[in-house]
């Protein structure tokens, strides 16, 4: 058993969870216990930065921290899916003008081991010199893109920076016009919004990387630029093949998932609002609003969601946020986030301990002060119908678990206790947005780390969890050796009678004596 820390509580005093991404800033076992100590709950690899061969060291590191400072934490796989990006620019970058003309070409920019990974084999020629053009030519990763676009179309770069219109077309090359200005570099993103692309969210190097995540227990694996409920489903066909316990986190930022918002958020386990192909995908100005529609929506049908994307952008290179950062943290909160992700900030920045301290910093001011009205918000809308395989509360269970959570408010509990398998009930618990930390306590390993990503919930290990009586007295022996608990004070048991209905039909008070 590793050592716990000091307080099973002060060691996760913000209900807000946090993901930071991992990168050469903080790859090191020493940079991430000291992360997991600065409030991170859920560490995120990214595979468009590095495949299995690249990830297994920092995976490796993030179970020794975990280890060490004595509490889980979880593992979310980015995969990279279906990402379009730039070829090689001749000097490495292209400075465009107001009005300059631009001509995409068919070109060999097909990263290597995408090209393997499909089995396919390079054109003779493919990669070599341009075709004659009196246009700067550029090429990009995507093979049918001159097939797919149509005069009109628009072409974002470098995360919308620049703008381009569709003019021309011909077999061999799209000429495009530059609307607004600025500079491109070589494998930058590039987004196409509108455009009905024939890409699947899945290529083979996804797949494979995402049975590497599931055969090495990888607790969340995110499913890039989803368009519906149909690919969800078979990304957690492929995992259930290889390991039933590493859950899907879609990942809604193509205007194709907001129109099919309710069937995604049903067939996945969790949801992250991916704000920055969002926000070229769709117009920026709303992308406020489609972040409270999605929240709105995960919150309806009880599951998590993470906000991602420069959160505190301006600590990549500097100690303190700017006050805009500050209150868009906050506002995520506000809005019923179960977690905030940090990206640059933790994976390539010089300050990644003071970006994540400083989140739990906002988050601790924002929670103080808000009175969770958000729980009013869903708990009086009927979640919409579940996909096929969605997990189900009983209605049993969800009634319980919504009574325990009032009674533990009104009698001034000092915790609220559950015992669960999956998860599920602890993550209804989350759902109701109680201001009584909720311990979470199990003997699946694999349901510790997912409740890392539940607002609220500290995951607990070793609590017996099959005799409530026995449960009670661990959970206070525990509580009085932290001089958490003191002799007059309530904790509020959520526990199962035995009987065949549910596992979760009893609500126990217990006042400390």
């Amino acid at each position: 058993m590793p050592k716990r820390p000091r307080s099973i509580i002060e060691s996760r005093p913000s209900r807000t969870k946090i993901v930071a991404t991992i990168g050469p800033a903080s790859s090191s076992r020493e940079k991430l216990a000291a992360l997991l100590g600065a409030g991170v709950d859920v560490f995120r690899l990214n595979m468009a930065h590095g495949g299995p061969a690249e990830q297994e060291t920092p995976l490796a590191a993030i179970r020794a921290a975990a280890q060490s400072v004595g509490r889980p934490a979880a593992v979310l796989t980015d995969l990279a899916g279906p990402k379009i990006r730039l070829g090689e620019i001749p000097g490495g970058q292209l400075v465009c003008n107001a009005d300059d003309r631009i001509r995409f070409v068919r070109g060999g920019e097909m990263k290597e081991k995408r090209r393997e990974g499909r089995g396919e084999k390079r054109e003779e020629g493919v990669g070599a010199s341009l075709p004659s053009s009196p246009f700067t030519a550029l090429t990009t990763t995507y093979e049918p893109l001159l097939d797919e676009l149509v005069v009109g179309d628009r072409i974002m770069l470098a995360d919308g920076t620049v703008s381009l219109t569709v003019e021309q077309l011909d077999t061999d090359g799209a000429i495009c016009r530059v609307v607004q200005p600025g500079v491109v570099r070589s494998r930058q993103g590039v987004n196409l919004p509108g455009v009905k692309l024939s890409a699947k969210a899945l290529d083979d190097v996804d797949r494979r990387n995402a049975v590497w995540a599931a055969k090495n227990d990888i607790d969340f694996v995110g499913l890039s630029f989803v368009r519906k409920a149909e690919e969800v489903r078979e990304l957690k066909a492929l995992l259930a093949e290889h390991n039933p316990e590493t859950q899907v986190i879609a990942k809604i930022e193509k205007p194709e998932a907001l129109e099919h918002l309710d069937e995604i958020v049903s067939a996945a386990d969790g949801v992250m609002v991916a704000r920055g192909d969002l926000g070229v995908e769709i117009d920026i100005a709303r992308v406020a609003m489609a972040q409270k529609e999605i929240i709105a929506a995960c919150n309806r049908q009880r599951k998590p969601v993470i906000v991602a994307t420069q959160m505190l952008d301006s600590m990549t290179h500097s100690r303190t946020p700017t006050r805009a950062e500050v209150a868009d943290v906050s506002n995520a909160i506000l809005d019923g986030a179960d977690a905030c992700m940090l990206s640059g900030e933790t994976a390539i920045g010089e300050y990644p301990c003071e970006a994540v301290e400083m989140m739990h910093r906002i988050a601790m001011e924002t929670e103080r002060l808000h009175a969770f009205t958000a729980k009013d918000v869903f708990q009086n809308v009927s979640p919409l119908p579940k996909e096929e395989g969605a997990i189900v509360l009983n209605p049993i269970t969800e009634s319980t678990v919504a009574a325990a959570g009032r009674i533990a408010e009104e009698l001034g509990a000092k915790m609220v206790v559950v015992a669960t398998s999956s998860g599920a009930t602890a993550l209804s618990m989350a759902k109701n947005r109680r201001r009584v930390f909720t311990l979470g306590v199990s003997d699946s390993p694999a349901t510790l780390r997912r409740m890392c990503l539940y607002w609220g919930v500290i995951p607990l290990a070793g609590a017996p969890i099959d005799d409530s009586a026995a449960l009670l007295r661990y959970i206070v022996d525990l509580g009085r050796s932290e001089k958490l608990l003191a002799t007059g004070d309530r904790v509020v048991l959520i526990a199962g009678t035995g009987l065949s209905v549910t596992r979760h039909n009893m609500i126990v008070v217990h006042e400390v004596g």
